[in-house]
């Protein structure tokens, strides 16, 4: 009997995690990302803030506790089986899917270990603006405000997702931060 009930616990927490992968896509698709703050609307630019976003409740999910262990590692699982099965009906060919998925898992932990130091950091965010703007803005420059007002989401959205119960992260139930609109979205 208590086999099934791991069994059981396991499959709650990957349907959690499919749910809290959605909320974390559909917040990373909000249109005041690309309108307002000149994030690419291209594949990469997505990406991108799929990541940002992902990294942040992954980040609250660490620490002690075999249900979040359980849980961050579903929701690692079905990010990449969902950026598996994107890239497979953009035509990627099946030999060149998992070549791209280690790329872009590779691309998260060099991302994740940026974004991890600068939230760390307390130096007035350029240690968080840096990263924000080679990973999301792709070395494209940022204005000033864009950058800033990124940088904001991010600390407001880590400082939310502390705030929250596990229950609320786990049922996915997150308060996604406004993004401030910015007055120029292009050039420094």
């Amino acid at each position: 009997m208590m086999l099934f009930q791991g069994i059981r616990n396991r499959r709650r927490l990957r349907q959690r995690a499919r749910m809290l992968y959605a909320e974390i896509a559909r917040a990373a698709r909000k249109p005041d990302f690309f309108q307002a703050l000149g994030v690419a609307d291209t594949l990469d630019g997505r990406f991108d803030l799929i990541v940002l976003h992902a990294h942040l409740v992954l980040r609250r999910l660490k620490g002690a506790g075999e249900q979040r262990r359980v849980l961050s590692q579903a929701l690692f699982d079905t990010m990449f089986a969902e950026m598996d099965e994107a890239l497979r009906e953009l035509g990627v060919g099946d030999l060149s899917v998992g070549r791209k998925i280690r790329e872009m898992t590779d691309a998260f932990y060099g991302r994740a270990l940026s974004y991890e130091e600068a939230l760390q950091s307390h130096d007035d965010d350029a240690l968080l603006k840096a990263a924000l703007a080679r990973n999301v803005y792709r070395g494209r420059a940022p204005s000033v405000a864009a950058l800033a007002a990124l940088a904001n989401y991010v600390r407001a959205l880590d400082q939310t997702l502390s705030r929250n119960t596990d229950d609320a992260v786990l049922a996915a139930d997150i308060a996604w931060p406004a993004i401030a609109p910015t007055a120029c979205v292009h050039g420094a």
